[in-house]
């Protein structure tokens, strides 16, 4: 499958919803700096470039209220079986421990 979204382009999606949700919340860069622990030069970075550190990202995401909606994103889903057979066919199949080697 290809995509047509490139890292910069989520970098600067992410970027500007930490913005909206900021301004959404009433308060200025330095008070989302101060809140999050993450400095205020790389936080106006983050908002003007996309760039960040993921821990930085994180903390931000900690204070706007991102952390908890991202982590359920991430969550795998359980497979759900409607008999036992398929436990038992589901069971049989080896699981790969390491990636390919391409």
């Amino acid at each position: 499958m290809v995509s047509l979204t490139t890292p910069s382009k989520v970098q600067k999606k992410l970027a500007e919803n930490v913005r909206q949700r900021r301004l959404g919340m009433d308060l200025t860069q330095e008070g989302l700096a101060e809140r999050s622990g993450v400095p205020l030069p790389t936080l106006r970075k983050f908002e003007q470039k996309g760039a960040i550190s993921l821990e930085s990202f994180l903390k931000l995401q900690m204070v706007v209220g991102g952390l908890e909606p991202m982590l359920d994103a991430l969550e795998l889903s359980q497979q759900s079986f409607s008999s036992i057979d398929e436990v038992l066919e589901d069971d049989n199949k080896p699981t790969r421990q390491r990636g390919s080697r391409k």
